[in-house]
Parts: C-alpha cells; sequence; structure tokens
C-alpha cells in the first residue's frame, strides 16, 4: 500500500490501513491538508481550511480506534464541505458578499452524520453565489477551475467540490443538488456525484434555494467513496455485487439534441454496451419531451428561488453578484399561473418515470451532453445556459447518480443512472459495475 501518498487511498483501503496500523487519521489528514496547501492555489477549490480543527478531530478519530471504538467505515476520513451547509463556528457564506461575515452557529445534521461516524471535516468548498449561478468573477471569490483545463469551468452550483475531489484534495465533498449540482460538476470534473431521493439526507441547516427540489448528497473520487459517505449520512449500509440480469431502461432520445456534443452519443452507446457486457439487459425506452419538462422546472426553481432570497436582494442588491442577482429577479417573473402550470406538470412526469421504473430497475441517460463550457464564454459577465439532463429527477425525487462516462476534446463527460426512490443502492452497484469494467475514473486529471 503506497504509504506516501494516503490521501489516494480510497475510503475502503484507507480504513483498513487505519485498522491494520499502517495509517493514522493524524497523517492522512496532514497529508490532504498538505496537499491542499500545494495544489489548491492552482484550483480555488477551498475557500476555508480548518486546520487545526481538522488535526484535532482525526487525533480523536485515532485516539478512538486504538481504544476499539469503531464508529464505521468514514472512521478517520476527512471530508470537505459546500459553503451553504453550516457547520458551527465556521465562515459559512453562501458565497456571497451578502453573507460576507457570516459564522454559522449549529452544524447541519449531514455535516454531524459525518461526523458522527468518526469523519473529519477539513473545511469548505467554493459554491456558485447562493447556490445560483456562475462563474461570476462579481461574487465573492474568485471561481474554482476544472482541474482538466484551468480554462474551462467547473459547473455549478457545487463547484468547489467537484473540484476538490477531481484535484485530489479531498475524496469525499458534500454538495447541494437543486437543478442538477452535484451530477453536472461532477460530470464535468470527472467524479461521481449522488442525489440521493428527496429528503433522504437533512436539509435543515442547509441554505435553502429552491425547497421542493433541493437535495444534499456526496461527491466522490469512486462509487465505492461515495456509497460509504452515504451510508454514513444516512446510517444505511452498502452492499456491493454484480449486475447480471437487471433489466435497464435506455434513455437515448434525450441525448439527440442540437446541444450535444458529437462524441456524446457514441460514448453513451458505448456504456449501455459496457453495462450489457457486465451482464444487464438494456431496452431503450421513449421518456417525455424534454424541453417543457425542464421549462417548468426551470420556473419552479426560479420561483421557489426569488421567495426564499428576494427580500435579500431587495434590501441590499449592490451585495450581490451580477448573475445571481439576475438569476433570483427572474424568479419574480414567474406569474402565479405559470408557476402552478409548472407545478402540476409533476405528477404526470413522476408517474411516466415510476412507469419505466415497474419494468426496469434503473434508467440510463447522460448527465450533461457536452463537457465544461470555458471560461470565455461567460466573458461578458451573464449566464450561459449548459444542456444538461437533471432537473426533471429534482421535481420527481427520484435519486439519481453521475459517474464518469469518457471524454470530449480532452474533457470528461458522465453517465447518469436513475431509480426509483429509496433505490439508492441499486443505481450505486450500476455505477460500481461500470466502474469497474471502464478505467475512466481511475485517469487523472492534469492539475492533478
Amino acid at each position: 500500500m503506497p504509504a506516501s501518498i494516503p490521501c489516494d487511498l480510497s475510503i475502503a483501503e484507507a480504513g483498513a490501513a487505519l485498522r491494520e496500523g499502517g495509517l493514522t487519521s493524524v497523517a492522512l489528514t496532514r497529508a490532504h491538508l498538505d496537499r491542499i496547501a500545494a495544489r489548491d492555489g492552482a484550483i480555488g477549490a477551498f475557500v476555508h481550511v480548518a486546520g487545526a480543527e481538522a488535526l484535532a478531530a482525526a487525533e480523536l478519530a485515532d485516539r478512538e480506534l486504538a481504544a476499539g471504538r469503531d464508529r464505521g467505515p468514514m472512521h478517520g476520513i476527512p471530508f470537505a464541505v459546500k459553503d451553504i451547509i453550516d457547520v458551527a463556528g465556521w465562515p459559512i457564506r453562501w458565497g456571497s458578499r451578502a453573507q460576507a461575515g457570516r459564522i454559522a452557529t449549529e452544524t447541519a445534521p449531514a455535516v454531524a452524520a459525518l461526523m458522527a461516524a468518526g469523519a473529519v471535516p477539513l473545511g469548505v468548498v467554493g459554491t456558485y453565489e447562493m447556490a445560483t449561478v456562475g462563474p461570476d468573477e462579481s461574487a465573492l471569490g474568485r471561481p474554482p477551475v476544472n482541474p482538466w483545463s484551468r480554462d474551462h469551468i467547473t459547473g455549478g452550483s457545487s463547484s468547489g467540490s467537484a473540484a476538490a475531489v477531481a484535484a485530489g484534495l479531498v475524496r469525499i465533498a458534500l454538495g447541494t443538488d437543486t437543478g442538477g449540482s452535484v451530477r453536472s460538476p461532477s460530470a464535468y470534473c470527472g467524479v461521481v456525484g449522488l442525489k440521493p431521493t428527496y429528503d433522504a439526507v437533512s436539509r435543515k441547516g442547509v441554505m435553502p434555494l429552491s425547497p421542493s427540489l433541493d437535495c444534499v448528497g456526496p461527491l466522490a473520487r469512486c462509487v465505492g467513496d461515495a456509497a460509504l459517505a452515504f451510508a454514513a449520512l444516512t446510517s444505511g449500509d452498502w452492499q456491493t455485487g454484480g449486475i447480471d440480469g437487471l433489466s435497464l431502461a435506455y434513455g437515448r432520445g434525450w441525448a439527440i439534441d442540437d446541444a450535444a456534443h458529437p462524441a456524446l452519443l457514441p460514448l453513451l452507446d458505448d456504456a449501455a454496451s459496457v453495462l450489457s457486457l457486465c451482464g444487464a439487459r438494456i431496452t431503450p425506452v421513449v421518456l417525455p419531451d424534454y424541453a417543457p419538462v425542464e421549462s417548468a422546472g426551470s420556473d419552479i426553481l426560479l420561483a421557489e428561488g426569488w421567495a426564499a432570497h428576494g427580500a435579500t436582494v431587495e434590501a441590499n442588491p449592490e451585495a450581490i453578484g451580477d448573475m445571481a442577482r439576475a438569476s433570483l429577479c427572474g424568479g419574480k417573473l414567474v406569474p402565479p399561473e405559470r408557476l402552478a402550470k409548472a407545478r402540476a406538470s409533476v405528477a404526470p412526469l413522476i408517474e411516466a418515470l415510476d412507469a419505466v421504473f415497474a419494468q426496469h430497475a434503473a434508467l440510463i441517460l447522460p448527465t450533461t451532453l457536452a463537457p465544461a463550457p470555458p471560461f470565455s464564454a461567460f466573458a461578458a459577465g451573464q449566464a450561459v445556459w449548459t444542456a444538461m439532463r437533471t432537473i426533471p429527477f429534482n421535481m420527481t425525487g427520484h435519486p439519481a447518480l453521475s459517474v464518469p462516462m469518457g471524454f470530449a476534446d480532452g474533457l470528461p463527460l458522465g453517465l447518469q443512472i436513475v431509480g426509483p426512490k429509496g433505490s439508492e443502492a441499486t443505481i450505486l452497484r450500476i455505477g460500481a459495475a461500470f466502474e469497474a469494467a471502464t478505467d475512466h475514473s481511475v485517469l487523472q486529471p492534469p492539475l492533478a
């Protein structure tokens, strides 16, 4: 086991070393802190590093293991927290100058669950302002760069979470997902991102953006890491296994779009073939037309965003960055009748997807239609629409996993695996099978 690079060990590998005595949590935590110091200047993922607190937590983890108290697979493992999830005593500022002096007074249950499992909180990673849109130079702090190319964005809003994991600064980072904010940056940065079933992970202590869509989930270096973090977040269990005989629906139609990169469909077809070779049965299915679904989801997100933060925008507009202010103000323009129509469209969408899941264990489709766009596309200071296939599952509450699928123009693309509510174990098992059958997840970006 390569003791010289402990922060490159998977959680399972690090856990084995911690229990065998070949590694301590203090040494593991120091390795992460050293790597952050060495690499993050080029990445910009962390906005607060709690080195002394992390080492104190690591010392406690070591003492407990030495005394025979084992809290589980996450015991002694460092993790990072998105800048909208509260940790008591830490500056959780939502990526906004409007919250520049904010210090959290309580710890969000999601963070507390990982800490109760013995995990070591390292610090705070950046977000697009108020979990809206970006990258925006007028917000608080500079946006992180994509470790695969510093000329390209990470995606948002869990921008720092994805960048930190992709750059090898941490194996696990908590993110949030309202319209794809765990999955799209995971796809853009070539890491694993899990949006759990709605409310499977507590949203308490997390800045609300669109409460009917918001979810908390892990971004991780590999599927096994994500699974162990999710198990700790929910007091659940993670069982490995094959996918032989599993029936998977293939939503290929949602990849056929003018915005799709030419490499997308071949990669998606290859992914379906890989899963078939792993023993799954692949069946093409027809999904509802995407455009009206995305439009309805956008109306819900914008309207609820304005309801949550409109008063802040009106009271202090100059403190909000240009992109976040424009995005939030967009919710003010959604008339009540259009919002009602958008909300009414959710039930038929749930019905359509549940009909798919009545016949199949999961649905596979792309996470995004193209790799990460360059920063230059945002030079005018305006948000740029990026084609994703994520928000429908925020609307319906189904769990969705993004795993690395391959590359286009040297940048990662993601395969999205969606399942029935409560089926995280199944979609993680499918993701693990795909990961094991390919080399996408073991490839490292240049900035790592």
